[in-house]
């Protein structure tokens, strides 16, 4: 079994969950440098060369393991200055740092709300191993006075060659994502088929007093028929990104002035970053060229629709709604949005000190990953001997050599997060032996408390509709079902890893639910990820997800853990989504690149059919699992990892791995250096560091 990255770190590296975000809010800006010079410390300029061109808000920032840059908190990062006016690509910042040690230090992209000074972290340099003050260097730069020591100068995002500049996550701020497909657009006849031009501009509805009131600005910025000026005075803090995924290098950039264009068949989404979501509203544009428009001619306004924050309370849903003509403010025609709202998990318990939210070493390849711990137990006749997603099952797998173990997480009722694979269960009205028809009933998972699922009598959905009890093991602790997530983080091998796979229903194209489920999915994916944060100490953590959405989720409300895209392909064996993200490797590919993810999980039945859908993936720079029953064969696993995929995930780890059986507190692989370790740049987006020493 192979170690990986939290026990790679040197002695001194910390428990990922310690690193709470520090004390109370800053002032109303980022922390500014400090003006006097301490008694013993050592007087340090900082210069870093910026190629980014930064939006209107953004600024350079830094922070590090001092005092004096903040100690990793983003709240009390500290901002560098142009050096030449606001007119340079040179940032600096003169402080003063501990005299008797060396230090730490990250830079990155950030904006300050100026309502509340809040700080939102927009990218940070996310390097396994960050860059460093050492003693010797700042004392060369205490003499400088006599030496003349000109301060080197960095480049953001860039150490020894190896770029990794990655999104932030969010700390008090709100996404709202609204996406566009399955050609959302029902217009009339003689525009029908023109491309059209999508827009979103945020609107402050917090109006003041002395401020003219709500419809008389609006009348007004509906006199300009560009949106250019007349809804400036309305616009507010924020930041509108796009991406199409009928790019295949997708990512998020700032819209042009008239917008993105839809394309048919095209998947567009708009990322909207504001502080203050209740008091903002969402005005959707809508441009197209004449015919007969010159080539230099700007495109004219064809309609318009305001969102309303009381349209968005829920966490996700789906808008239809009328588009209003822009010169004559009649109804053209409409448009469907399906629109995600993700919020920040509070208490932040993130900080800027490390983040493996796209790191993998290259030596990890072929990993053996227990499927549900050591195998699905009510799928073939000859099933498993231990009942799937236990902790019996997931320590056999473990015992038997397992990389991971992969394993389905859900809530219970009381909002408990539970290792268990199906929506439904069957629960016993009698305690008999022989089951009746008349003797059980079946339920949703998600209506029955931790208590309840812990101490009746329940059944797997398989052994109810047949009516055959599979497992007599009430009395054996290990292989009861539905353990806690947090028992499995305490009682399982730290070395390790999880792939935790976040179960939720999904929409099926032919308009069913999977379940449906009642939870908020903001409120989902928070109570596992507090489990996570405070449970997984040095444990290696991937999640997974079919749902586009809780993926998004699960990458914007942390910055500790990486996050894999699960995907269906094409395949005959299993309904298709309603969300064609999850259709087909392609397009999960582009989701996941777009997203900033650490990869996919693809079914392998599509990576057999075609393998050179492996490539669309590594070419990326991205990482590719794989899942599926054609897994459980010796054969195909020796196949995969010919192929080069990253980690297989399969049933019956004693059968099928060619491990030899791991010893107890033994890595197998052997852990690895932080601290000599060397990266290559991937893409411009990389999601691979390469760390080459053994410890």
């Amino acid at each position: 079994m192979q170690r990986w990255w939290f026990l790679e770190e040197n002695a001194e590296g910390k428990d990922p969950s310690s690193s709470t975000a520090a004390s109370q809010k800053s002032e109303a800006s980022v922390k500014k440098p400090k003006q006097s010079t301490t008694a013993g410390d050592r007087p340090y300029t900082f210069r870093v060369l910026v190629t980014y061109d930064l939006l209107k808000d953004e600024t350079i920032a830094i922070t590090g393991s001092c005092d004096a840059l903040g100690n990793w908190d983003p709240e009390q990062c500290v901002q560098l200055r142009p050096e030449n006016d606001g007119d340079s690509t040179i940032w600096r910042l003169e402080t003063e740092l501990p005299r008797d040690a060396s230090v730490k230090y990250r830079y990155l992209i950030c904006s300050v709300d100026p309502t509340s000074g809040n700080v939102h972290v927009r990218r940070f340099e996310t390097h396994l191993v960050p860059r460093q003050v050492p003693i010797d260097l700042a004392e060369d730069e205490a003499n400088g006075s006599k030496e003349k020591v000109q301060p080197k100068i960095d480049t953001l995002g860039d150490i020894d060659g190896t770029i990794k500049l990655d999104k932030g996550w969010l700390t008090t701020e709100t996404i709202m994502q609204f996406k566009f497909f399955d050609n959302p657009f029902s217009v009339k006849e003689r525009i029908k088929n023109r491309l059209l031009y999508v827009k979103i501009t945020t609107m402050n509805l917090r109006i003041n007093a002395e401020s003219q009131n709500l419809s008389s600005l609006l009348e007004e910025s509906l006199s300009n028929d560009t949106r250019e000026n007349g809804t400036e005075s309305m616009t507010t803090y924020s930041f509108t990104e796009v991406t199409s995924l009928r790019n295949p290098s997708a990512c998020y950039e700032q819209q042009s002035q008239f917008g993105c264009p839809y394309h048919k068949d095209d998947f567009l989404i708009f990322n909207v970053t504001v502080a203050e979501p209740e008091n903002v509203a969402y005005l959707v544009d809508l441009y197209t060229y004449s015919s007969k428009s010159k080539e230099d001619e700007p495109p004219y306004h064809l309609g318009y629709h305001y969102i309303l924050p009381n349209f968005l309370k829920k966490s996700e849903g789906i808008l239809e709604l009328p588009v209003t003509c822009a010169s004559k403010h009649r109804p053209l025609g409409m448009m469907r949005i399906e629109y995600l709202k993700v919020t920040p998990l509070l208490p932040s318990r993130c900080t800027l000190e490390r983040s493996y939210i796209r790191y993998w070493n290259k030596r990890w390849t072929g990993l053996d990953v227990g499927h549900r711990g050591s195998g699905t137990s009510f799928k073939a006749s000859d099933g498993n001997v231990i009942r799937e997603n236990t902790i019996a099952s997931l320590k056999k797998a473990v015992a038997h050599g397992a990389d991971m173990v992969e394993f389905d997480v859900q809530l219970s009722k009381d909002l408990v997060p539970v290792i268990y694979h199906d929506f439904d269960i069957y629960v016993s009205l009698k305690r008999k032996t022989t089951l009746e028809t008349n003797d059980m009933l079946e339920l949703p998972m998600r209506e029955l408390t931790l208590e309840q699922l812990r101490t009746l009598k329940v059944y797997h959905v398989v052994e109810g509709r047949n009516r055959e009890a599979k497992f007599f093991d009430e009395d054996l602790e290990e292989h009861q079902p539905f353990p806690q997530l947090a028992e499995a983080l305490d009682q399982i091998d730290p070395h390790c890893g999880f792939n935790i796979e976040i179960k939720w229903s999904q929409k099926l194209k032919d308009g069913r639910m999977e379940s449906d489920l009642n939870f908020d999915s903001n409120l989902y994916v928070d109570c596992i990820l507090r489990v996570v944060l405070e449970k997984a100490g040095q444990r290696r953590i991937v999640f997974s997800c079919f749902d586009a959405d809780i993926c998004t989720m699960l990458r914007l409300k942390q910055n500790l853990y990486p996050v894999m895209f699960l995907t269906l392909g094409v395949t005959s064996r299993y309904p298709s989504y309603h969300d064609p993200r999850c259709n087909s490797i392609e397009m999960a590919v582009r989701n996941a690149y777009a997203t900033e993810l650490l990869g996919i999980v693809a079914h392998t039945e599509d990576l057999l059919r075609d393998q050179t859908q492996v490539n669309l993936a590594t070419e990326r720079g991205l990482i590719i699992f794989c899942w599926g029953d054609d897994n459980n064969c010796k054969d195909t696993i020796k196949h995969l990892k010919s192929l080069g995929i990253h980690a297989i995930i399969y049933d019956k780890m004693d059968i099928y791995s060619d491990k030899a059986v791991k010893l107890e507190g033994d890595g197998g692989g052997g852990a690895v250096s932080a601290n000599s370790s060397t990266g290559v740049t991937v893409s411009q987006q990389p999601a691979v560091e390469v760390v080459t020493n053994k410890q």
